[in-house]
């Protein structure tokens, strides 16, 4: 190389290297929020979960209630 390349090729180097840098910082802030959301998803699956479970056990309740109350009818059809 001759010295009037030189600069041209440091100052090249230079902005590749910024923007390696800059592409590191976006890509570490892109998995930083990745994995934010990632936890705000599991919690609220775990959320969802919980009313799942407390739903089917209403519905259980109801279910017999229901049948004790249809059961009462019958009685009383067949008396």
């Amino acid at each position: 190389m001759t010295p009037t390349h030189q600069p041209d090729a440091l100052t090249s180097l230079e902005d590749r290297i910024q923007q390696a840098v800059q592409l590191v910082i976006r890509l570490r802030q892109e998995k930083d929020a990745a994995l934010t959301q990632a936890a705000e998803a599991q919690a609220e699956s775990g959320r969802l979960a919980d009313e799942l479970a407390a739903l089917q056990a209403e519905r259980k309740q109801v279910r017999t209630r229901i049948e004790k109350l249809l059961e009462q009818i019958e009685q009383l059809s067949n008396a």
